[in-house]
C-alpha cells in the first residue's frame, strides 16, 4: 500500500483513479457471448456453461428437491444468522414504502404518485470463491416489497453442477423459486433476452467481475434497464488519531479480499495512525485464507496524509466512494459534509461488513465513482413510479386558458385543441 504524504489537488485526480483494464478487449469477448446467447438461446448457455464453468449441464432449473435439501446442509447457527439479517434489512426496507398522497394543485385539479413493482426482474448472485447469497437478501427482499411479480435468480454452477446450499436456503427464505445454474455474461444475455429455459426480464440487479458488469452496461443499448453502473469493490477509511488502527486495517481487508482488482483508499491527518495502520496490515494479511488476493489488491490501494480534516471532506468527496467508514473524533458532524458515498459507517464499531450482511442497510451500492450521481439499492429500484390526474371541469375551466396559450406558442395546435374543444361543449 503506497503512502501519499500531502499532495497537491491538482494531483489528486490521478491519486484516485480505480484499477483499469483493456476495455476493448473486454467488449468485444462480451459482445459475442450477448449476441450468440441473443441468436441461440439455451443453446449457446450451454457451450459457454461448459467453457466457462467447465460443467455440462442438460438442465439450468434449480429443481424443488435441491431447494429444500439446501437447508439440512447448513447449521443451524448460519441459518440463524441468516433469519436475522433478513429480518433487519425487511425492516429498514419497509420504511422505504410512501403512502400514496393525492394533492390538489387548484381547485377541481388532483393529481398523485403511485409506486408499482416492476413486473420482471432479474437477479445475478456470484459464486465462485466467494458466494454470495448475502446479496439475495439485499435483492431479493426489496423485490419482495415492492411487488415485483416474476424474480429469477442466475447463479454459476460448482464443478459439479451444483449452487451452494447457502444461496439456495437465501432463496427459499425470500421467496424466490425460480433459481438458475448460470453464470458470468451467459446468465446476463439469458434474463436479458429471455430463452426456452429462462424467462426475459425488463430489469437486471447484481454484482459481479468486469464481464458481467460490461455485459449490463452492454444490454442497456437494447432496452434493458440494470441498477447501476458498478465495478469491483472498494472501501476508503477516514482516520485521525482516535482511530484504531487494528480496525482500520481490518476495514481495509475487508474489502481488499473481495477480488484482486479491488481497492482501498485509507485518509489520514495523522502520520502516526498511517504507520500504525501499515503495521497492523502486514500482521493481519498473514492471516488471512485469501491473502494473495488481498495483497494484489493492495497494490492497487493508497494511504493519504492530509493537513487538516477540511481537506481530508475535500479528498473524499472527491473519491466518492462506495463505503465510506469515519473513525474519527465528531464523526457525526463529519458524515453531515459527506455529500458523494454509497454507504457511510460512523465511529469506531460500525466495520463495513455490518452493512455487507447484517445491520439493514443495502450492500448494493455504486462503485467507481458513481456516487456522485448514484444512490444505492433500495425498494425504489424495485418499482416504477406512475403519476395520475383528475380534472373536473372547473378544474379544467381554472387551467384551460393557461394551457392554450402555452401550447400555442410552441406551434402544437392540436394540443390547444384537445383542451379547447372540452371548454366549447360546455
Amino acid at each position: 500500500m503506497k503512502i501519499i504524504k500531502n499532495p497537491a489537488v491538482t494531483e489528486w485526480p490521478d491519486l484516485l483513479k480505480r484499477p483499469a483494464f483493456n476495455n476493448n478487449a473486454l467488449v468485444e469477448t462480451v459482445t459475442a457471448v450477448l449476441q450468440q446467447v441473443k441468436t441461440d438461446g439455451d443453446a449457446a448457455v450451454k457451450k459457454y456453461t461448459l467453457r466457462f464453468d467447465g460443467i455440462a449441464l442438460n438442465s439450468f432449473e434449480v429443481t424443488v428437491a435441491e431447494i429444500d435439501a439446501a437447508a439440512d446442509q447448513l447449521s443451524a447457527e448460519l441459518k440463524q444468522s441468516i433469519a436475522l439479517a433478513a429480518d433487519n434489512i425487511r425492516r429498514f426496507h419497509e420504511k422505504q414504502i410512501a403512502a400514496v398522497e393525492v394533492m390538489e394543485t387548484m381547485p377541481g385539479i388532483r393529481c398523485w404518485r403511485k409506486s408499482v413493482g416492476i413486473e420482471k426482474v432479474g437477479l445475478y448472485i456470484p459464486g465462485g470463491t466467494a458466494p454470495l447469497f448475502s446479496t439475495i437478501l439485499m435483492l431479493g427482499i426489496p423485490a419482495a416489497i415492492a411487488g415485483c411479480r416474476e424474480v429469477i435468480l442466475c447463479s454459476p454452477p460448482d464443478k459439479s453442477g451444483n449452487l451452494n446450499p447457502a444461496i439456495l436456503y437465501a432463496a427459499q427464505l425470500v421467496g424466490i423459486k425460480k433459481i438458475f445454474k448460470i453464470g458470468g455474461v451467459q446468465a446476463i444475455a439469458a434474463m436479458a433476452y429471455g430463452t426456452a429455459t429462462v424467462p426475459g426480464v425488463y430489469k437486471i440487479f447484481g454484482p459481479g467481475n468486469q464481464y458481467v458488469t460490461c455485459a449490463k452496461q452492454l444490454i442497456q443499448q437494447d432496452g434493458i434497464s440494470i441498477d447501476m453502473p458498478a465495478g469491483p469493490s472498494e472501501v476508503c477509511v477516514m482516520a485521525d488519531d482516535t482511530a484504531n488502527a487494528v480496525f482500520v486495517a481490518a476495514d481495509l481487508l475487508s474489502q481488499a479480499e473481495h477480488g484482486t482488482d479491488s481497492q482501498v483508499l485509507l485518509v489520514s491527518t495523522s502520520i502516526a495512525m498511517v504507520d500504525a495502520v501499515i503495521r497492523s496490515l502486514a500482521v493481519q494479511l498473514e492471516q488471512l485464507p485469501r491473502k494473495d488476493i488481498a495483497i494484489k489488491a493492495l497494490e492497487n490501494s493508497k494511504a493519504i496524509l492530509v493537513k487538516d480534516m477540511e481537506e481530508a471532506i475535500a479528498l473524499v468527496n472527491e473519491y466518492a466512494a462506495e463505503h465510506l467508514i469515519i473513525a474519527c473524533e465528531n464523526d457525526e458532524e463529519i458524515a453531515g459534509k459527506i455529500i458523494n458515498a454509497g454507504s457511510v459507517f460512523l465511529g469506531n464499531y460500525s466495520p463495513e461488513s455490518v452493512g455487507d450482511y447484517a445491520s439493514g442497510t443495502n450492500h448494493t451500492l455504486p462503485t467507481n465513482g458513481y456516487a456522485k450521481a448514484y444512490s444505492g439499492v433500495s425498494v425504489d429500484s424495485f418499482v416504477k413510479k406512475i403519476t395520475y390526474q383528475k380534472l373536473s371541469l372547473e378544474g379544467l375551466q381554472q387551467i384551460g386558458k393557461a394551457v392554450e396559450l402555452m401550447a400555442a406558442a410552441e406551434g402544437l395546435d392540436a394540443h390547444k385543441q384537445a383542451v379547447t374543444v372540452r371548454l366549447q361543449t360546455n
